[in-house]
């Protein structure tokens, strides 16, 4: 009553009632890389309580898995890329509660390593070694 609207401002956003839920998750420009179609990925929804066991994804409770769909070609305005997570269809499924644009905490999935390269690693500051999903392997000729 009696508003002045801006040109170009929001008046009404249009959510659909019936869709399929992913998780929106920003990877910085370093770990892009390790980044790959088909990561599994441990999410924590806020409102759920969780307890999880590292090391041990199918023992954590309240946690979900997802594997990543899609990722973005362009930085976006926070200096990150996205990263798009659907539900993995071989884990439990997600909460029917959830809503558009609640709060989650994610995990990528590192490779099973000995401990002596892990402590290697984090002695020279070198990134974690991510697995690549069974078929993405590069076998080098000769």
């Amino acid at each position: 009553m009696g508003e002045t609207v801006k040109e170009g401002a929001e008046l009404v956003s249009i959510v659909p009632n019936l869709s399929d839920f992913a998780v929106e998750m920003f990877v910085s420009p370093v770990d892009l890389p390790l980044v790959h179609l088909g990561n599994e990925v441990r999410l924590q929804f806020d409102g759920w309580p969780a307890i999880v066991f590292s090391g041990w994804p199918m023992v954590s409770y309240g946690s979900y898995g997802g594997k990543v769909v899609a990722i973005d070609n362009f930085v976006g305005p926070n200096g990150k890329y996205r990263v798009l997570v659907a539900p993995d269809k071989n884990d439990h499924p997600w909460p029917k509660e959830l809503r558009m644009g609640v709060a989650v905490k994610t995990m990528t999935l590192l490779d099973n390593v000995p401990i002596w390269y892990e402590l290697w690693r984090k002695i020279n500051g070198f990134p974690p070694n991510y697995y690549l999903p069974a078929g993405s392997e590069t076998k080098s000729k000769k």
